[in-house]
């Protein structure tokens, strides 16, 4: 071995070494001083009069031990210990509704327009719990960080102006532009070990690598709570992991996730939380950890959770909250671990030493392969072998750790006279991640590697992504260390093949730009013709000099923010203040007409696409012209064309649903399996409404789009029998019948006409006595508002 290689190791090694005493001595001090004082300890920094609700938990967990008497799960000890009212709650799994109060409320830019107009209508004065908004999703990559971030400033001055006065005066806390993606900066400054936090994100359960429960949902639900509402949510059932063996090698927790996600598929976790537990937690980070709650958002998951451990300490105390470490550690047994004997509803084992890197896709997450059968697998399959672009970074996979362990890789390359062959795009998570990197080298590695590092912001892993090397339509691989790669998703073209997997494995890929290349055995040849393989990768976990915060992106509310005006231009194309819904008539719906029945996947971002569409997340009525733009009509195959049933002829999805409100012709949509799943967008279901859609038929549906469509006062329906959905054409014609009559477990009667004949069928609901009070109110919101109003 060269000798400055040793010497290198040793630095690493004794800069590790030194970093941990350094964290052990912070935190013994800490306890120390939280001994000698009574528990007071803020929930954040910002939030300095809002305290860690650990004694206040520990005594609603100890109301419902005594009235289930047996042993609890970790996901089971935090939630039930927010439970609105302990004593008197039903609980049972995958069946109660349970009511809860969250410990706050977290919202990006894109979702957080719908949710802010929302409770602008409500009427209220102020949030009620802790809330903050983070501006990470309406910046494009196009060219470069900097140039990026500046042009997003400009171009999205009306909403960042729109938000920032509305957090102002109702007091939010506001995260620039440039701050850094949401899920990170909650990581960083909010999450704590027992949390119960609703973020307007899917991937909000990236808090679990902290040991809280945080959970995706729509804008109506994040009103509730910051209207002081309880939120309600269905008692989750608990799937463990038990994880043996240690993370090693090119192995990354990434893999974890990929391997579970493969096991259970994209809809096996709804209605679940994912619950790991094992020795092998302990091999994993507290950044990893978070990595892989993140993208349990892709197998449905409610959320996913690890227990309080040591690497949750060290993460704590590297990120200046020593004193929130040393206070769960008090409650580490009582509340922030499974009890031994504890039930699951479903074990899934998994052996780390054992555990192969994968690449999953393309078009589903859920579609592992092993980096050793990977060049066969895309072969077979007909995938385009070579790879046009590797992206790393994102809210799944931007950590210093994940930063760092990439740089090892590059740095190999770059010894050997190699570089990236393709463009290698690089997202900082955060403004303190991407700061901490700068300091450290990393960039300056990254750019010599040939990568081109982005805004710290959402960008490509949206479809925020103004790409260039590719026309439309064009079949092209790409490798990227997101989470999610349906159809269109990162750059608007169906034919992208995206392939998601580790950090590491990316740039690995990069260096030569082929799926067929497998860096645990294959050759790569130097500048000077010799032959080389890549050394593992390895990165320090937490920084050795600490973490440099960067530039200061927060802003406060201030203490009294009535005065602050909040102001929508009527003329405005990015905003406009929601009108209510109406209420239901209490008359059955006759004779609807199907706008479109839908063949296979239906995601979110079929039903409302992302990318330039953003823009108009905070104007109901023009994103409506991206619904269902993206879905296969299952009657000729084709997106976004459809028959008009009026005027026969065909024309865009939007189009046709606009002409049927015009002429007050009550619609339905029709789908197929896990319809709606993805983001948590509430625009997918605003959509449909305002444009005059009633109810939603499907086989079955994905846990928050469900809630959505129930929100905003639609029927969300499942085939009783789901042959059914080969009875429905696009000319039929469906009657609703009975509705005054619905109750909670009692299938709605559906007649369906096709050319004089009828056939009756039933349509199964999940909603609950308080959710049915929603759909009659027209929507939540003007079910809530009835609330406040008997309130006064």
């Amino acid at each position: 071995m060269h000798t400055h290689t040793m010497t290198k190791q040793l630095w690493n090694h004794n800069t590790e070494r030194l970093l941990k005493s350094a964290i052990d001595a912070y935190f013994r001090n800490w306890q120390a001083h939280m001994a000698s004082k009574a528990s007071k300890v803020a929930m954040s920094k910002f939030e300095k009069s809002s305290y860690l609700p650990y004694s206040l938990l520990n005594e609603k967990l100890d109301c419902v031990r005594k009235r289930l008497n047996q042993p609890l799960t970790l996901a089971e000890k935090v939630l039930y210990s927010h439970l609105d009212d302990p004593s008197n709650q039903k609980i049972e799994r995958g069946t109660s509704y349970l009511l809860l109060r969250p410990d706050r409320v977290a919202m990006q830019d894109a979702t957080a327009q719908m949710a802010l107009l929302q409770f602008i209508s409500s009427g209220l004065k102020k949030v009620a719990v802790p809330s903050t908004v983070h501006c990470d999703h309406l910046i494009e990559a196009q060219i470069s960080g900097d140039k990026d971030l500046a042009r997003a400033k400009d171009q999205n001055k009306e909403v960042y102006d729109f938000l920032a006065s509305t957090c102002a005066k109702y007091g939010l806390g506001f995260w620039k532009p440039g701050s850094g993606i949401i899920h990170q900066i909650i990581l960083e400054n909010y999450a704590f070990p027992g949390l119960l936090m609703i973020g307007t994100d899917s991937h909000t359960p990236n808090g679990g690598g902290l040991g809280g429960l945080c959970i995706g949902v729509g804008g109506a639900d994040a009103v509730d709570v910051m209207a002081n509402m309880p939120w309600e949510l269905k008692c989750p059932k608990v799937i463990g992991v038990n994880l043996t063996g240690k993370i090693s090698g090119w192995t990354s927790p990434k893999d974890v996730i990929l391997k579970v996600a493969e096991i259970l598929t994209v809809k096996g976790g709804t209605g679940a939380i994912i619950e790991y537990h094992g020795p092998g937690v302990d091999s994993i980070s507290c950044t990893g950890m978070a990595t892989i709650c993140n993208m349990g958002a892709e197998i449905g998951a409610t959320t996913s959770v690890f227990p309080y451990n040591k690497r949750m300490i060290d993460y704590l105390c590297a990120t200046d909250r020593g004193g929130i470490a040393a206070e769960a550690q008090k409650f580490q047994k009582s509340l922030l671990s499974p009890d031994k004997g504890c039930k699951y509803d479903q074990v899934i084992n998994i052996d780390l030493d054992k555990l192969e890197p994968l690449v999953n896709g393309p078009y589903t997450p859920d579609l592992a392969h092993p980096i050793s059968k990977l060049g066969a697998n895309a072969k077979e399959k007909g995938y385009p072998m070579d790879i046009k672009v590797g992206l790393i970074g994102s809210c799944t996979n931007s950590s210093y750790e994940d930063m760092g362990r990439c740089v090892t890789i590059a740095k190999d390359a770059i010894e050997h006279g190699l570089k990236a062959k393709i463009p290698f795009n690089v997202t900082p998570g955060s403004e303190q991640v991407r700061a901490t990197i700068e300091r450290d080298g990393m960039i300056k590695t990254f750019n010599e590697f040939g990568g081109t590092v982005l805004a710290n912001a959402c960008g490509p892993c949206i479809g925020q992504w103004d790409r260039k090397d590719v026309k439309k339509g064009e079949k092209n691989t790409i490798v990227t260390s997101y989470n999610r790669n349906f159809t269109g998703r990162n750059d608007a073209n169906p034919a992208t093949h995206c392939f998601v997997t580790s950090p590491e494995m990316v740039t690995a890929l990069s260096i030569v730009g082929r799926l067929d290349f497998n860096p645990l055995k294959d050759e790569l040849t130097d500048c000077n013709g010799k032959k080389f393989k890549l050394k593992p990768p390895t990165g320090d976990e937490l920084p050795a000099q600490g973490f440099d915060p960067g530039q200061d992106t927060y802003t406060a509310p201030p203490a009294n923010g009535e005065s602050v005006k909040v102001a929508v231009d009527p003329k405005s194309e990015r905003l406009q203040i929601l009108e209510p819904f109406n209420k239901w008539d209490g008359k059955d719906y006759i004779d609807l007409t199907v706008l479109i029945k839908i063949k296979g996947k239906c995601t979110t971002d079929h039903i409302s696409a992302a990318g330039p569409w953003l823009k108009y997340r905070g104007h109901l009525d023009n994103i409506s012209n991206n619904m269902f733009i993206g879905a296969v009509n299952a009657e000729n195959n084709e997106m976004n064309k459809i028959e008009n049933q009026k005027s026969k002829s065909f024309d865009t999805v939007p189009k046709v649903a606009r002409d049927y409100k015009a002429a007050n012709i009550k619609w339905v949509a029709v789908g197929e399996d896990n319809y709606g799943e993805g983001s948590s967008r509430e625009h997918a279901a605003l959509e449909p409404r305002h444009l005059g859609g009633v109810a939603i038929i499907v086989k079955s549906f994905a846990r928050i789009h469900e809630t959505n469509l129930k929100k905003q006062g639609l029927l969300a329906l499942t085939f009783a029998n789901p042959g059914d959905f080969d009875k429905i054409k696009a000319s039929s014609k469906l009657s609703l019948l009975n509705l005054a009559q619905m109750a909670p477990g009692k299938p709605i009667d559906c007649e369906i006409k096709n050319n004089g004949s009828s056939d009756k069928i039933q349509l199964n609901h999940s909603f609950n006595v308080e959710q049915i009070e929603w759909f009659k109110a027209g929507s939540a919101l003007n079910r809530m508002k009835e609330v406040l109003a008997k309130g006064k």
